[in-house]
């Protein structure tokens, strides 16, 4: 096996820009639905002739003419009787608008206000400044670090407060006793909410990330059989995804140039994520890697966007970030998109590459001869060998419920795990130390070449550990949202008075910034360390309140794929660093428009900003700006060729080479095909020479 030892790799490409969040794939606990699928509320389509801008137009239309039109009636009216207005009828109906508009506010505003009060409770703090700190908001939002703003907000009022956003209640919040109100112990309050579906529902339909009340149950029973221990310990279908990924990365050093790190787990991912869940591998790893933006006329890069895996995952991609960018508009997104649906393109080419699948899955259930429908109530036993996919037609054929949830579980599978695996290197290139210790509990409880077991993770606390410490400090979702469908009680300070929420409210939670609060996480909340989960200071402040800890949500719709991306997660670092020792940034390969801006040096109110090396980014949910963390090769590096105990003599060199695989691949690494330099072996080291290069590294043996 070879050892890359000194090396620095890259995260983000253009097409990596968006990660839809696992954390919303809903819950393991809750009632189930009995109801049909026939019987379930089915998306509705969105009609295609009229553009969005017009049916936005004629939606809100009457109520903003209907005060115009009531007060010309009413002026004409008063004509009648000979009494005149002392000024133009037309300042009138241009007046009555906003005028009506404000007394609606008013007396919300009067009602909420009341019903506060009989319960002892406030409406909390206003964000202040111009139309409820919309203009502050903003503002905090320029240097584009995600939810940054929100946390210099949020301190200032016990982490909850609230805002109009174009006359519509938001409540934010970060008080991890507020979350769980929101998350479990009022969970029937709060729902996704129709908003929200509107939003996401040409790319999420009616899946289980959108879906509320009886479709949500629907979508979550169906799917939870296949998520058991049994069915995502099975490390086959990372191996091979993982071998594939790590071996294009290795292939692009050989090259000479640095490799996107992001971009190559978003492949890996998405791989994975289709074979695992329809058995159809979308192969967007045979693409080839991108190059960075400076390497000259890079023909494979452009080649690998004709290959047919490059249409779907471009399309999916697009869809994600038109979806990102609606959902910054709420309801009011066809504003933005007025003559066009954007969304409508992309979608229909993820829909003709999924409904041949869909297709052929339905009708290899029907050849079967099997035609009885699993029970929703109760957890279907997942044949062996079969697909998520395989699994859903048991439950019902219905094509759009099939797709939609499809999708969900995709774009969960996906992104949660390349963004859990981008932070994680990126935090392992930025502490050594970190890296030497993880890879030594690698070596200790793996080896050089095994592949990883479930009892391996069960054992490796280390590992979990870097992983809990960057979910800490890059949830994969830094916020999400809930409407409330009744009115609650949120918390204002342990000891002031609890803060009303009206039904309708929007209520913004944002992990990212309860996750770095140094009141709940301790002084050194900004810092990267893993033993955090390990020592003392878990007793400290998680055991007594774990809810200040949620990188996969909580509750009924905690993510039913969080151990698989534990899991996946682990697999892929362990098979990593049995191949690289040292990591480090190539920030030389980043466009400079995507490095992180100088202010973030000194303008750093929150401390969150000046010690990033990379600029890190939201739409749905974290990733790294468009650019680079790369590995690439040194002018020293080590190998470790994984030779036998009596191998060590030069004259059994070709014989090894031909033995052992790795050692081939290591040394057309850094040699050409042809020409190998002398070797010299002692019985610890292995000493690789030739004009310019020099290196020793321990031997392991195996």
């Amino acid at each position: 096996m070879q050892v890359l030892s000194k090396c620095s790799f890259g995260l983000g490409q253009g097409w990596t820009d968006i990660r839809l969040s696992l954390s919303a794939v809903g819950g393991i606990s809750g009632p189930e639905c009995s109801r049909s699928p026939s019987s379930l509320p089915r998306q509705q389509s969105a009609m295609p002739s009229i553009p969005p801008g017009i049916r936005y137009i004629s939606k809100h239309l009457p109520r903003l003419l209907s005060p115009a039109l009531l007060t010309y009636a009413s002026i004409h009216v008063l004509q009648a009787f000979d009494i005149q207005l002392p000024f133009p009828s037309w300042i009138a109906c241009l007046l009555s608008g906003p005028l009506v508009l404000t007394l609606i506010v008013q007396r919300r505003d009067w009602l909420d206000a009341r019903a506060a009060a009989k319960n002892g409770a406030t409406m909390g703090p206003v964000l202040p400044g111009w139309i409820g700190g919309v203009q502050m908001f903003f503002v905090k939002m320029i240097d584009m670090y995600p939810a940054e703003g929100m946390s210099i907000v949020l301190a200032k009022d016990a982490y909850t407060t609230r805002v109009r956003l174009l006359f519509q209640n938001r409540t934010i919040t970060a008080d991890p006793h507020n979350i769980k109100t929101v998350l479990a112990t009022d969970f029937n309050s709060f729902e996704k909410g129709s908003e929200f579906q509107e939003v996401l529902g040409p790319l999420l339909g009616t899946g289980v990330f959108a879906a509320d009340g009886d479709m949500w149950k629907f979508h979550r029973a169906m799917t939870r059989p296949f998520f058991h221990r049994e069915r995502i310990s099975d490390f086959e279908l990372f191996d091979h995804h993982a071998e594939n990924a790590i071996g294009q990365f290795k292939a692009r050093l050989r090259e000479g140039h640095p490799a996107d790190f992001q971009d190559m787990v978003s492949r890996f991912t998405m791989d994975a994520a289709t074979t695992f869940l329809f058995g159809t591998n979308v192969n967007t790893l045979e693409a080839g890697l991108p190059y960075p933006f400076y390497a000259p006329a890079a023909e494979p890069a452009a080649a690998g966007k004709s290959h047919p895996s490059s249409a779907f995952a471009a399309a999916f991609q697009q869809a994600q970030i038109i979806a990102s960018a609606r959902n910054r508009l709420g309801e009011h997104w066809p504003l933005q998109e007025f003559w066009v649906d954007t969304m409508e393109e992309p979608m229909s080419v993820v829909r003709a590459y999924l409904d041949p699948i869909l297709r052929e899955a339905i009708e290899k259930k029907r050849r079967s001869g099997s035609f009885e429908k699993a029970d929703v109530n109760g957890d279907r036993e997942v044949q062996e060998g079969e697909t998520l996919l395989e699994h859903l037609v048991n439950y019902t054929e219905d094509h759009t419920i099939l797709r939609d949830e499809i999708l969900n579980i995709t774009t969960a599978g996906r992104d949660t795990t390349a963004c859990l695996l981008t932070f994680t290197v990126y935090m392992l290139a930025e502490h050594p130390e970190v890296l030497s210790k993880l890879r030594q509990e690698i070596m200790d409880s793996v080896g050089p070449t095994r592949a990883p077991t479930f009892d391996d993770f069960r054992n490796m606390k280390y590992l979990r550990a870097v992983l809990n410490e960057t979910l800490r400090l890059y949830p994969p979702v830094p916020f999400n949202v809930r409407t409330a469908r009744r009115p609650a009680l949120f918390r204002s300070s342990p000891d002031g008075p609890p803060i009303h929420v009206p039904t309708g409210t929007r209520v913004v939670f944002t992990p990212i910034v309860m996750h770095r609060r140094k009141d709940l996480w301790g002084p050194d909340a900004l810092k990267f360390d893993p033993a955090r989960f390990l020592d003392e200071r878990v007793h400290k402040y998680l055991t007594p309140n774990p809810f200040i800890f949620l990188p996969f949500n909580a509750g009924p719709r905690i993510c039913l794929g969080q151990q698989f991306a534990y899991h996946e997660a682990s697999f892929f670092l362990v098979r990593l660093l049995q191949s690289f020792s040292e990591i480090s940034l190539a920030p030389a390969a980043q466009p400079p428009a995507t490095r992180p801006p100088a202010s973030w040096k000194t303008d750093d109110e929150s401390g969150w900003k000046k010690e990033e090396k990379i600029w890190p980014r939201s739409h749905l949910t974290l990733y790294v700006n468009v650019g680079h963390i790369s590995f690439a090769s040194t002018a020293s590096c080590l190998i470790d060729f994984n030779f036998r105990a009596d191998c060590g003599l030069p004259c059994a060199r070709r014989r090894q080479i031909k033995q052992q695989l790795r050692l081939q691949e290591a040394l057309e690494y850094f040699f050409t095909e042809n020409t190998y330099p002398p070797l010299s072996f002692n019985s610890s080291k292995i000493l690789v020479t030739s004009s310019n290069r020099t290196s020793t590294c321990p031997t392991f043996v195996t």
